[in-house]
């Protein structure tokens, strides 16, 4: 059922395929075993794709509701057997997979031998029903949709240069001092910063269209190789600014912060897997910031 319903959303084997990560040839034999197994043409081939048939239609209203209920099902279980098991798949922002989820996963796939991480990078909002993921992670303003949400806390934005910049260019103990420094943004476009004075004043700075690194997790090679002054997120800054490898620019000024947010569909039971995981992230988050 789950191969036809991604058909049917998709209007693709090949799309499909994809989404499930199957061969495709694997997706056409178990739509065509549904088929045979119900008596009827669900989908109809045309050279334009696949539309489901009046049939298919009906059929897949019910069998997302009988999928739903299985996954009620196994988060029942989850909770009666107490230990969380089985494949945990997770859509993640590059930078916050790379910064944050990796080195928690370890920790946590050890604690949990029973669970299976499937871990997926990309920064759009996706469909986590189409792409079969149990939750996604983004970090930024939501758009408005059906999901759940449960926050995983704030994210301080930093600023930050390398040494060697600073020492060829001077080191800011000013907003404006910003003003005339080789400024880099994420958006192709001009920006603002913001900062919170040492008396609760807020000040700005115009950052000017330049050169655009939308990935922080990217841009903090620009940094370190001391192209400029940027903002990584608090936790990629943090051991490069240890390591000595950067240095935190207006450490005495309040930084703009964004918020980071566990995304997982609104009709499924929470299962055991996906509420550990979200304990075990916010808890690594925490430590990461004490």
């Amino acid at each position: 059922m789950k191969a036809f319903l991604r058909v049917v959303e998709t209007g693709s084997l090949s799309a499909a395929a994809r989404s499930l990560a199957a061969p495709k040839s694997s997706i056409s034999r178990s739509v065509a075993r549904l088929e045979s197994a119900v008596g009827t043409v669900l989908v109809e081939r045309s050279v334009r794709g696949l539309r489901p048939t009046d049939a298919g239609i009906l059929f897949a209203v019910h069998a997302d509701r009988i999928l739903a209920e299985i996954d009620g099902a196994h988060a029942a279980l989850d909770e009666l057997v107490g230990a969380p098991r089985g494949t945990l798949r997770i859509n993640a922002a590059v930078t916050f997979a790379a910064g944050l989820i990796a080195p928690m996963l370890p920790a946590f796939l050890a604690r949990y031998p029973d669970v299976r991480v499937v871990l997926e990078t990309e920064n759009r909002i996706i469909d986590l029903a189409r792409e079969d993921a149990d939750i996604a992670i983004r970090i930024g303003p939501l758009e408005n949709s059906d999901l759940r949400v449960r926050s995983l806390g704030p994210i301080e934005l930093w600023s930050c240069a390398s040494p060697s910049y600073l020492a060829k260019n001077g080191q800011p103990t000013s907003v404006a001092d910003l003003v005339g420094h080789r400024l880099f943004g994420w958006f192709d476009g001009p920006s603002e910063w913001t900062f919170t004075g040492p008396n609760g004043q807020l000040e700005t700075v115009q950052v000017p269209t330049g050169t655009v690194v939308p990935e922080p997790i990217v841009f903090q090679a620009l940094l370190v190789g001391g192209a400029g002054i940027g903002r990584l997120p608090d936790f990629l800054a943090r051991g490069l600014i240890e390591s000595g490898q950067l240095l935190r620019i207006l450490p005495g000024f309040g930084s703009e912060t964004t918020a980071a947010h566990a995304l997982y569909p609104n009709h499924r039971s929470l299962s055991t897997k996906v509420r550990v995981f979200i304990d075990e992230l916010i808890n690594f988050i925490g430590q990461q910031t004490d």
